[in-house]
């Protein structure tokens, strides 16, 4: 779901890995465990310096998720302008993985969906494992999509060229067809 000021796209749950109606403590040992596995200490380099761009800007975005949620007052105002957000995200069509045409680059799935102006919404892959989402090949024509939670959830994508938006609707048992050679994709 991209929402509020991070450059992932994620909330600030999704980024501790705790779920929205999380108790303090919930979200304090969610905040533990996220950073325990992103400090620069725990990576396989030694010195902050060393570390990669990447992995720091994950240690830098779950020490704010936990600056936000951590505090009763910061939690309030940003749940409140998360709701805010979900009821103003006014989305052209709900569509879900079968909707989408599927091409297979290298190891990356790249889903497309038209937009009304000739241009596509895409997502691949790589995206969705980031969001803690994974694809996996069911047989050589069938991809399913890999979920922690059962419950189905949507991520908001956008226009490669115009402002409207569009709702992919996230469910554990959706199972995408594709005529590609799957055979590279694992």
């Amino acid at each position: 779901m991209l929402l509020i000021d991070n450059p992932t796209g994620r909330t600030y749950y999704e980024i501790l890995g705790a779920k929205e109606d999380a108790s303090y403590e919930e979200l304090k040992t969610s905040y533990r465990s996220s950073i325990l596995n992103s400090h620069p200490d725990k990576l396989q380099n030694t010195s902050l310096e060393n570390v990669d761009d990447e992995s720091q800007e994950k240690f830098l975005e779950v020490q704010k998720a936990w600056e936000i949620l951590g505090n009763s007052r910061s939690r309030v105002a940003y749940d409140n302008k998360l709701e805010e957000l979900r009821h103003d995200s006014f989305a052209a069509e709900e569509i879900s993985l079968k909707d989408l045409t599927v091409e297979i680059v290298g190891e990356v799935v790249e889903m497309f969906y038209q937009c009304r102006c000739g241009d596509y919404y895409s997502i691949d892959s790589s995206e969705l494992e980031g969001m803690g989402y994974k694809l996996f090949r069911r047989d050589e024509s069938k991809i399913s999509l890999q979920m922690s939670d059962a419950l189905p959830s949507y991520v908001l994508l956008s226009c490669g060229s115009c402002s409207l938006r569009i709702h992919l609707t996230l469910n554990s048992d959706m199972e995408i067809q594709t005529d590609d050679d799957l055979s590279k994709f694992r």
